[in-house]
C-alpha cells in the first residue's frame, strides 16, 4: 500500500477500480449443496463451490470467496478452508483467475473483478447469505486484501495467508483483517511483506489480527484453525 490511504470511492467507479456491484438479496431458486462446479456464459468452469447442507434453523451462510496463488487452481483455493466448512456453515466459492494470476498482479483490476461479481450474483440468487469474506493465499491473499479494502461496504472480513502487498486504488469501509506469514518464507519473504504491510494497515485504522509461524510459504493446519476461529467469532 502507499504511504497514505487512497481516496474514498466515487459511486460511479466500477471493475477497473476494483468495485463490486452485486449485493446480497433474497434467494430466487434454492441452489444445490455439496461440491458445485460453477460455469460461465460459454459453459467453461470459472469457479468451484462447496455448499454445506442447510442448517436446521434455516440460518444463512457466511460466504467466503477463496483465491488461489499464482499458477494455482480453483480447487487449491477451495481447499484452504474446505475442512472446516461444514462445522462452521461456510459457503465457499473459489474462482479461477482469468490468467495465470489475478488481474491486479498483471497490471490492474478488470476481468477478474467482473468474474467475481458474476459469481456473487449467482450465489445470492441461490443461497441466503449474511456476511461476505474474502480470503486467499500468496497472490490470492494480496488480491483478497486489495479487493477487500476497496469493497468494505460489502466485505466484512479478509483472510490473507502469506500476502505480498495490498494495493486498493480506492477504499471503502473498514473490514477486519487476518494475516498470517511463515518466518522462513522464501517466496514472499516476511520482512518485506507482512512485517511491513501489517503495521501500515494498523496505521490506517484497520483492525488486524496477525499470526507468524515457523515455516515457509504454506498454510499449516494450526494457522487455518486460528483463522477460522477468528472469522467465526463475533468481533
Amino acid at each position: 500500500m502507499s504511504d497514505s490511504a487512497p481516496p474514498h470511492r466515487d459511486p460511479a467507479q466500477g471493475p477497473r477500480h476494483g468495485r463490486l456491484a452485486t449485493r446480497p438479496h433474497p434467494p430466487v431458486t434454492p441452489g444445490p449443496t455439496g461440491l458445485v462446479p460453477m460455469t460461465g456464459p460459454d459453459g467453461g468452469r470459472v469457479a468451484l463451490a462447496y455448499v454445506p447442507e442447510p442448517a436446521a434453523d434455516a440460518s444463512p451462510y457466511r460466504l467466503v470467496l477463496l483465491l488461489h496463488g499464482a499458477g494455482g487452481s480453483a480447487r487449491q483455493g477451495l481447499d484452504l478452508l474446505l475442512p472446516v466448512a461444514d462445522a462452521h456453515h461456510l459457503l465457499l466459492v473459489a474462482p479461477q483467475s482469468s490468467a495465470a494470476s489475478w488481474d491486479l498482479i498483471a497490471g490492474g483490476f478488470g476481468a477478474d473483478v467482473g468474474r467475481i461479481d458474476g459469481l456473487l450474483a449467482t450465489v445470492f440468487d441461490g443461497y441466503p447469505v449474511y456476511d461476505v469474506t474474502l480470503g486467499g493465499f500468496s497472490d490470492g491473499a494480496s488480491y483478497a486484501l486489495s479487493l477487500g479494502l476497496a469493497n468494505g461496504d460489502l466485505i466484512d472480513a479478509v483472510v490473507a495467508f502469506s500476502p505480498g502487498f495490498a494495493a486498493p486504488p480506492v477504499t471503502d469501509g473498514r473490514p477486519r483483517i487476518f494475516v498470517s506469514h511463515g518466518v522462513d518464507d522464501r517466496v514472499l519473504p516476511i520482512d518485506v511483506c507482512s512485517r511491513r504491510l501489517v503495521p501500515h494497515l494498523h496505521d490506517l485504522g484497520y483492525d488486524v489480527s496477525y499470526e507468524e509461524f515457523h515455516g515457509g510459504h504454506d498454510v499449516p493446519t494450526p494457522i487455518r484453525d486460528a483463522a477460522t476461529t477468528w472469522l467465526t467469532t463475533p468481533p
